[in-house]
């Protein structure tokens, strides 16, 4: 029953979300690859390129299952006989750099015998925002929007989610100097007499029903800023971070290599353009900078709630997506 009503949620997350990015770019249309996994299994990767936008993303969902391999239980410590996962899991990389990046990812994991009955099951996932060019009043937003779902939950959430988000995009490497602004981040949250299947499934279906009103607006917000080759190679320095953490640190890329995952698309989060340049430092006090700054030292963007007429405006553009 979970897994069929997993199933079906994320199928159909995947094509609203697509319908509004589709809507919002207004010339880049989503290719469809579906695709079948050899031990057990399939997935539909959907990507748009080249758009008036977005210059290349991606909203994928995955429902694979096999049986629990030595590599899997020594590299992501879990163990049991089989195990099932369904998700859906997207990256958006502007043209615009000053439209953020964005990540979003819900999921559900499922270990059983050999009798098929299941022994553990959890779900994880999250949204964060990573921007080129900060905008205090973008992140308030962005923060905001998924506070309001975590408190409907559960008061704790948005402070732990928050704070495990900051924790975990980050690139250790280089002094802990974090991916992006963040958002919420939670994994392995199992049943609890108080907190059921059933309240984990519906927390990551608000989750994940939330990230259009959370992004659409900001992109909407900053499409149509004019911007120089200045801006762009900025962006592309910041990529080039976001690439690090990917491929050095990322859980999700991880496991999907580990277990033998679709290449093409474990790899559809890497932007299209990327720098690598030397010890690159932007000037101290500039915009550049300011965003180094927030990725360095998290802060509280919740600190000062938003006003009701900023409210107002950001659910008139959530409306209007």
């Amino acid at each position: 029953m979970f897994r069929t009503s997993w199933i079906d949620y994320i199928h159909g997350l995947q094509d609203r979300i697509c319908a509004a990015l589709e809507a919002e770019d207004g010339q880049a249309r989503f290719h469809e690859d579906a695709w079948q996994r050899a031990e057990g299994g399939g997935g539909r990767t959907r990507v748009i390129a080249n758009g008036a936008v977005f210059e290349k993303g991606g909203v994928n969902t995955s429902v694979v299952f096999g049986p629990v391999t030595d590599a899997m239980r020594t590299h992501l410590r879990i163990d049991g006989a089989n195990w099932f996962a369904c998700g859906l899991s997207l990256v958006l990389h502007p043209r615009n750099p000053f439209v953020p990046t964005v990540h979003c990812n819900y999921r559900m994991f499922e270990l059983s015998d050999d009798a098929g009955h299941v022994t553990d099951r959890w779900f994880g996932g999250g949204t964060d925002l990573t921007p080129y060019y900060l905008f205090d009043e973008d992140a308030r937003h962005f923060h905001g929007v998924y506070k309001d779902v975590c408190d409907r939950f559960d008061p704790a959430f948005y402070p732990n989610f928050k704070k495990a988000c900051d924790d975990y995009f980050v690139n250790t490497h280089r002094s802990g100097e974090r991916r992006g602004i963040g958002g919420i981040f939670y994994d392995y949250q199992r049943a609890t007499p108080d907190k059921p299947t059933e309240f984990w499934m519906n927390f990551g279906m608000a989750c994940g029903d939330a990230f259009i009103e959370a992004y659409g607006p900001i992109v909407a917000r900053r499409k149509e800023m004019p911007y120089t080759d200045e801006n762009r190679h900025w962006q592309e320095i910041r990529r080039g971070r976001y690439t690090e953490f990917n491929l050095v640190h990322d859980r999700g890329t991880l496991f999907g290599l580990k277990t033998g995952g679709r290449i093409e698309s474990i790899l559809m989060s890497l932007p299209p353009t990327v720098r690598f340049e030397y010890d690159h430092r932007p000037s101290p006090g500039s915009p550049e900078d300011d965003l180094l700054q927030a990725c360095l030292h998290p802060r509280d963007w919740l600190e000062t709630p938003l006003s009701d007429e900023e409210r107002a405006e950001w659910a008139r553009r959530s409306n209007s997506c």
